[in-house]
């Protein structure tokens, strides 16, 4: 069991290394769940960059929910399956939030526009928030209800951040996660923006959907008086939404062209300060 836990971390260290330091970060009887649980969210997330069509992307997540609904099955052979199943029975969580998350990353196989804020919200819901709710059911359960609408709005945030993280990438590849009515309402669209030619508009579009993530951030602020202090930990990496914000106002056009990730030892620093000042 040992040496599959280290496994399991060195895998989350290796596609994740932000919530590896949250998890580090976390009471340590509760760190092999947290990294099961963490290394299948960035196992599915990373199903775009492993595929070169969508047909076996589909067919990877497939299997991971072939797995999850086998109720007999323990994941032999696949270590970070026997990890999670053992996580979801240890914990009892509830493998419908689980499905849906598998189901909404067929959303990053395919080019489609993200039609509207909804749509986003939706998709950052059953993605990012359903993470941070998972992680509290973990974490603190008899108190993880009250801190569901925090969980909400903070997945929101942190998806825009990612987002925002991603959108050379995304854009290298002909993928546009801003909503097409925020993209209209800042005089730019799909094809405007993947060319990059207006920079005024794309400055404009980037300001608003920064302005999106600020106020889910502030949202998930208002209730953070609700969420338990075993249950903090699941919001530590929320702290890395608002530096990001900063930095794409700033960048502007010139998002597509330059990386807004903070160094490495000030992102481990700002969440090392919300674990101990418990605020993000």
């Amino acid at each position: 069991m040992q040496q599959s836990d280290d496994q399991i971390l060195a895998t989350l260290r290796d596609t994740d290394r932000d919530r590896y330091l949250a998890c580090l970060l976390s009471p340590a009887e509760k760190r092999h769940s947290l990294a099961a649980l963490y290394a299948f969210y960035a196992e599915i997330a990373r199903v775009r960059d492993m595929v070169k069509e969508p047909l076996p992307g589909e067919i990877r997540l497939q299997w991971w929910r072939d797995t999850l609904e086998n109720e007999q099955s323990d994941g032999a052979g696949h270590p970070l399956a026997e990890a999670l199943l053992r996580c979801i029975r240890e914990h009892h969580l509830p493998v419908r939030v689980l499905q849906d998350m598998i189901d909404a990353r067929i959303f990053d196989l395919y080019d489609d526009p993200m039609q509207d804020r909804a749509a986003l919200e939706g998709y950052a819901g059953e993605t990012a928030s359903a993470l941070i709710q998972l992680s509290s059911l973990i974490l603190d359960p008899d108190n993880a209800a009250r801190s569901a609408d925090a969980a909400g709005h903070a997945g929101v945030a942190q998806t825009v951040a990612g987002l925002l993280l991603l959108l050379p990438v995304h854009v290298g590849r002909g993928q546009v996660y801003l909503p097409a009515e925020l993209l209209s309402a800042t005089g730019l669209d799909r094809e405007t923006l993947l060319a990059g030619t207006d920079e005024s508009a794309i400055e404009r579009a980037v300001r608003a959907f920064c302005g999106l993530g600020r106020d889910h951030l502030a949202k998930a602020r208002e209730g953070a008086g609700a969420i338990s202090g075993r249950n903090f930990s699941a919001f530590i990496p929320v702290a890395l939404a608002e530096p990001v914000f900063d930095r794409a106002e700033a960048a502007g056009a010139r998002i597509l062209r330059q990386s807004l990730q903070p160094p490495q030892w000030q992102r481990q620093w700002r969440m090392w300060r919300a674990s101990r000042r418990r605020e993000f």
